[in-house]
């Protein structure tokens, strides 16, 4: 039997009607700076930059939610000079967008453990949240020092710290999860052709489309971007049902 060639769609005609949350993990940087004979700091700034053009693009694509894989808590593994260059990126990140993001209104959340991240990088974290959180074109989620792990236990210590009786259902515990007033991703893209979910989102992910892109992230592109969306407009999900 012949198959049927899939249709993809142009950039105007793209459907993102059943993307209420998009997420990304930026992988690559370094190996991208490493192909340039650069640093792997300059991956790093390569990669907000990147980021930047991205957060945009989704907010013309009308998409509500757009998540950032930022910094993990596996992260601190890596040299201090390193770490130390991606919390100052960080704030200088801030600062230097700030405008952007209260001229496009969009509002910043952040997720993660805010233990153990710099005063400095809270101070900054804490100003963008309040300025913004009223914004309503699109809600960037960051996840800094973040773990799926960590957020599925964070969310158990604080129902035992509340004493909840009887039962714990899933909606009951989605309660207690860092996103739960965020839809879950309908569609996770990474970069730097890695597959693994890298301790990202376990909980929320359970039914998430993925795609895999074999570009590093500073590469990535908004072709690449669309590509990916009309991927999945072209998969069919069944949650476990049948179609």
């Amino acid at each position: 039997m012949r198959k049927r060639k899939k249709k993809y769609l142009k950039y105007n005609e793209i459907d993102t009607k059943n993307i209420k949350h998009l997420s990304v993990i930026m992988d690559g940087n370094g190996r991208w700076a490493k192909k340039q004979g650069l640093p792997r700091t300059a991956g790093h700034s390569a990669g907000v930059e990147k980021a930047r053009e991205i957060v945009l693009f989704t907010k013309e694509l009308k998409i509500p939610y757009l998540s950032l894989y930022t910094f993990s808590k596996e992260n601190w593994k890596r040299s201090m000079d390193e770490v130390s260059f991606l919390m100052n990126l960080i704030v200088s990140h801030f600062e230097k967008e700030f405008q952007f993001y209260i001229d496009n209104r969009i509002k910043i959340i952040h997720l993660g453990d805010k233990n153990g991240l710099p005063e400095k990088v809270l101070n900054a974290i804490y100003k963008v949240e309040e300025d913004t959180k009223n914004f309503d074109s699109i809600t960037l989620l960051l996840a800094i020092n973040y773990s799926g792990k960590y957020d599925i236990i964070q969310a158990v210590n604080r129902i035992i710290k509340d004493g909840v009786n009887g039962e714990i259902t899933e909606d009951i515990f989605k309660n207690y999860l860092l996103t739960k007033d965020i839809p879950d991703p309908d569609l996770i893209i990474r970069t730097g052709n890695e597959f693994r979910i890298s301790n990202y989102f376990l909980w929320q992910a359970a039914y998430t489309e993925f795609y895999i892109s074999d570009k590093n992230w500073p590469d990535f592109t908004k072709e690449d971007m669309i590509e990916a969306i009309n991927n999945y407009n072209n998969r069919e999900r069944r949650f476990g049902g049948v179609k």
